[in-house]
């Protein structure tokens, strides 16, 4: 296995690691905005108006992802699956 290999694979693990995370992070991140602004125009400062509908709105958007996330991380699980095969039959014929 080379150095560029490594690389290769670390950046796919890098994307795929934002591709899943970033839409849950950036809508938690919208939804805290808009609610912080509430708070602020209503001075009414609760730990839990924030986190109610932070946990709720990422226990929806990961029931709607679930399907693109698995199939994203099967295939990346089926590419090194297939590096490795290809590594192993390199080394044993050469």
């Amino acid at each position: 296995m080379t150095e560029e290999m490594v690389l290769q694979i670390f950046r796919e693990a890098l994307i795929l690691s934002i591709k899943l995370a970033g839409p849950l992070l950036l809508i938690s991140m919208i939804v805290g905005l808009v609610i912080a602004i509430l708070q602020a125009a209503t001075q009414v400062h609760e730990q839990t108006l924030t986190f109610v509908p932070k946990a709720l709105t990422i226990v929806v958007l990961l029931l709607l992802m679930a399907p693109m996330m698995i199939s994203s991380c099967s295939d990346f699980v089926e590419e090194i699956f297939e590096m490795i095969d290809q590594i192993s039959r390199q080394t044993v014929l050469g």
